[in-house]
């Protein structure tokens, strides 16, 4: 089989130019400039983790001098296409782009590379299947979803002497994070028999639509002494709904989640949630860090994982200043 490569001009660490052979499938090349016009197609803008993940692109953006094309697709997954769409119109240098889902974004993400614009995807991936880094895409900049799920889990199972029944709120269905949450707590508990799911709905990753949900479920099981929402936002609005049933969280029924926004930390503090997993939303200096090696023609990796803590009691008081 004959495989065909072209010539990507790329500058090593030293700044001499070369040049280095590459396969015809790669992701777009970019660029070494002084300044870029970059797009940033964000989902939403409905909760604390999303504003501080724009203000970190933004605020870098500021910093290094570059033109930010910013959009907010209002938690529509056909808006943030049609956006990354008006973006390859306009003729961005690279896009940044956390897709809401899979199906309605994959294909343009490859109708950018076909545009010869490198797209990287932050805090959401999309299926490997339908989409590849390295051809489709540069990389995915975020966190590891399934090792989230675990370390709830693990704190859940230690805190309840592994004996819950539990109500799962997901995120948004089909999105990378909701389905490896899901994945890596549910794997996790089987390694305590006396830890069962009772019910798992979505509450799209929303605190009101998180509240519509527990109350339902918490209806239809009122035998439930845990909850496991997928983000903070669920687990707030989850928060709401047991105190409305006349249950206090965190002692009637344990309330675990992810993300560690300023909100889930005070929740902690005052005793109503028990624990959250930092889910990092700073992704400015990483993304465009990572844009400039990719100009520079060094190697990145398909995955580069954002570190993330862990909040409970043990630490909620010292960090709430610098929580989101």
């Amino acid at each position: 089989m004959i495989i065909t490569r072209r010539r990507l001009l790329v500058t090593s660490a030293a700044g001499a130019a070369g040049f280095a052979l590459a396969p015809a499938w790669a992701a777009p090349p970019l660029k070494e400039k002084a300044t870029y016009k970059v797009g940033f197609a964000q989902t939403e803008s409905n909760n604390p983790w999303r504003l501080a993940e724009t203000a970190s692109m933004q605020a870098e953006a500021k910093k290094l001098g570059y033109q930010l094309v910013y959009t907010d697709a209002a938690g529509s997954a056909a808006k943030q296409a049609s956006d990354v769409n008006s973006m390859i119109a306009q003729g961005v240098d690279a896009i940044f782009l956390p897709p809401r889902e899979d199906k309605p974004l994959v294909p343009v993400i490859k109708a950018a590379a076909k545009a010869g614009i490198p797209v990287f995807l932050i805090d959401r991936d999309v299926d490997h299947s339908m989409a590849k880094p390295g051809e489709d895409y540069v990389t995915f900049i975020g966190s590891n979803f399934v090792e989230e799920g675990q370390r709830v889990a693990a704190w859940l199972a230690k805190a309840v002497d592994g004996k819950a029944k539990i109500i799962e709120l997901e995120g948004t269905t089909g999105s990378s994070p909701a389905n490896d949450r899901k994945k890596g707590f549910d794997e996790a508990i089987k390694q305590w028999p006396g830890m069962t799911i009772l019910a798992s709905q979505s509450g799209d990753f929303a605190r009101d639509k998180g509240r519509q949900v527990a109350e339902t479920l918490l209806q239809a099981h009122p035998d439930a002494t845990a909850i496991y929402a997928h983000n903070d936002e669920m687990a707030l609005g989850a928060i709401a709904a047991l105190e409305a049933a006349g249950k206090k969280p965190g002692k009637d029924v344990m309330v675990v989640s992810i993300d560690g926004e300023k909100d889930a930390v005070q929740a902690i503090i005052d005793g109503k949630l028990g624990c959250t997993c930092e889910c990092n939303p700073r992704f400015g200096p990483k993304a465009f860090s990572t844009m400039k090696d990719y100009a520079a023609g060094k190697s990145i990796p398909p995955y580069i994982k954002n570190d993330d803590n862990f909040y409970d009691s043990t630490n909620a008081k010292e960090v709430l200043a610098s929580a989101f």
